[in-house]
């Protein structure tokens, strides 16, 4: 028992889970979801336009690129919520990609394709990236 001691505080995590069939109307329920999450945690409106984009440009590349817009094939988002973050966590059911060898998207060979800057946006506007070995499942931290 604490005797004339503060009790410690207790921090919570909140977990949440979709597994989105794999077509393109299913960013309609990831942006429902990070829309409800930045209401009840009070979302800086950037980290929520940060979040916004990569969540978006990742759950497109792993419905569209992962799972090969198979409707039979699951994307799952996972996401933890603690006091000062928010980490989402996307796996698809494809065998991955090499992200450690990706152009570069201001390389001057580069500067007019009108693809190849997803990996690059999302590094840039999350503040962690961490895909796994195989490619088929990254991590997005978000500082709150």
């Amino acid at each position: 028992m604490l005797n004339n001691m503060q009790q410690a505080e207790v921090q919570t995590t909140d977990l949440y889970t979709l597994q989105l069939p794999s077509v393109l109307e299913s960013i309609t329920e990831l942006e429902t979801l990070i829309e409800a999450i930045a209401d009840k945690y009070k979302v800086s409106e950037d980290t929520f336009g940060n979040m916004m984009t990569c969540l978006n440009e990742v759950v497109n590349n792993a419905i569209v690129h992962g799972n090969k817009l198979d409707p039979d094939k699951k994307v799952i988002v996972n996401v933890e919520i603690e006091p000062k973050r928010i980490t989402w966590t996307i796996t698809d059911e494809g065998p991955g990609f090499d992200y450690v060898h990706l152009a570069d998207p201001t390389a001057a060979e580069n500067i007019e394709n009108l693809s190849g800057r997803g990996v690059f946006i999302v590094k840039m506007l999350a503040d962690q990236c961490v895909f796994n070995a195989a490619g088929n499942e990254v991590e997005l931290l978000f500082k709150i």
